[in-house]
């Protein structure tokens, strides 16, 4: 019963990640009408499905890079697998639910936050509050830079850097080499591309996001017993977060899509060509090696790249600066919440304890899609000129959302 509800819990967190990042790949597109919204949406959710399949590396790296599930000579720890693995099943539903909360909360301000810091600094809190600090594995096997500091931590503080000078040097290369040059001529062309680029993020999230929850759900087999192999995925698991992931994405997260699309830079075809071949780059090359970094802060890092390299574009530093605010908070607020639902779940006890803390989230999730329905974005109005405040501050005029 346990198991069923952390597998259910993980498909509902790979879905909220599915709509949290569509504006990843999207919103420049979307932002500059190189694609039409629900047009964007669906060519992400396809490609998020195909990419799920593409590697492995960062779904290996959930399962074995947070908790420590081994003792030193390679056992499983007893304490954590036996009695069908309910403690460390406990600790992986909480993680979820922190995760989840996080995300559902900054949907609904429209901030762009971090998926993947979410599900890590649940898993976090609730490994702490199960396990102490020695339970958190920070740094692999000590001979190299490795656990949560060198495959989580690092890549979140370098990513956005990396993909935001990259962005501004293609961005500034762009305008360069285009000068003289009327924009009529050359922003269809970006736009053409900029439909290739997208795609390109979306297929690269699918290779580096989706995979997490793949992660998630094989470290609660482990723990069953229903899995042994630390270096392998089940089919299934692939099969079922892949589809959960392009789901999400075909819903689309209108409200983050609105605030990376027009709340940080105006931007134009050129720029968002720019932004979307920095992010796609960094994002592959980090799947490749297994880090399992945020897309989001990479997107946008690459979007405020293009603000920097456009000479005379308007950066909206107020807006970057309440992202960054909301970054630096992800792994302690999910940390937080994920160990108060491990502490409710222990306190009740086995099933009971699981149900509970599953009942919490739908309480949550339910509370704050209704007050998302008091401002509604959707496709009609997330191209709306920009009126200076995140989603749910300002009323969104009537008529303009379904």
């Amino acid at each position: 019963m346990i198991l069923a509800l952390v597998v259910v819990t993980a498909l509902g967190f790979d879905f909220t990640n599915g709509f949290h990042d569509t504006a990843n790949a999207m919103a420049t597109s979307i932002a500059t009408n190189a694609l039409r919204p629900k047009v964007a949406v669906l060519l992400s959710g396809i490609l998020n499905l195909i990419g799920a399949f593409l590697s492995v590396e960062v779904a290996l790296t959930v399962t074995n890079a947070v908790v420590k599930i081994q003792n030193s000579n390679g056992t499983p720890k007893p304490e954590l697998l036996s009695n069908g693995g309910t403690a460390l099943l406990l600790i992986v539903l909480a993680g979820l639910v922190g995760g989840i909360v996080w995300n559902l909360l900054t949907w609904l301000l429209g901030l762009p936050s971090s998926s993947s810091h979410a599900l890590f600094g649940g898993l976090i809190g609730a490994t702490i509050a199960g396990l102490g600090w020695a339970g958190v594995n920070w740094n692999g096997d000590g001979s190299k830079l490795d656990g949560v500091i060198g495959k989580v931590i690092l890549p979140a503080i370098m990513s956005p850097v990396i993909a935001g000078v990259v962005a501004a040097a293609g961005t500034w290369l762009i305008y360069r080499v285009t000068v003289g040059v009327a924009a009529r001529f050359t922003d269809n062309g970006f736009r053409w591309g900029q439909i290739g680029s997208a795609s390109l993020v979306s297929l690269a999230h699918g290779t580096n996001d989706a995979q997490k929850t793949m992660g998630v759900i094989t470290l609660a087999l482990i723990a069953a017993g229903d899995w042994t192999d630390t270096k392998n995925i089940p089919l299934w698991v692939k099969i079922a977060c892949a589809l959960a992931i392009a789901l999400g994405t075909y819903l689309g997260g209108w409200r983050i899509i609105r605030t990376l699309g027009k709340g940080l830079v105006e931007i134009a075809p050129p720029q968002g060509l720019a932004a979307e071949s920095a992010s796609a780059a960094v994002i592959l090359a980090s799947s490749h090696l297994g880090f399992a970094l945020s897309t989001t802060h990479v997107a946008t890092g690459s979007i405020l790249g293009t603000g920097v390299g456009r000479p005379g574009a308007e950066v909206r530093w107020r807006v970057a600066g309440r992202l960054v605010a909301a970054w630096l908070i992800t792994l302690p607020a999910a940390g937080v919440v994920g160990a108060v639902m491990w502490w409710i779940g222990h306190l009740i006890g086995g099933v009971a304890g699981a149900i509970v803390v599953f009942l919490i989230l739908l309480a949550l999730a339910g509370f704050m899609y209704l007050r998302s329905r008091r401002t509604p974005v959707d496709h009609n109005n997330v191209n709306d000129e920009w009126d200076g405040e995140l989603v749910d501050e300002t009323p969104v005029p009537a008529g303009k959302a379904s």
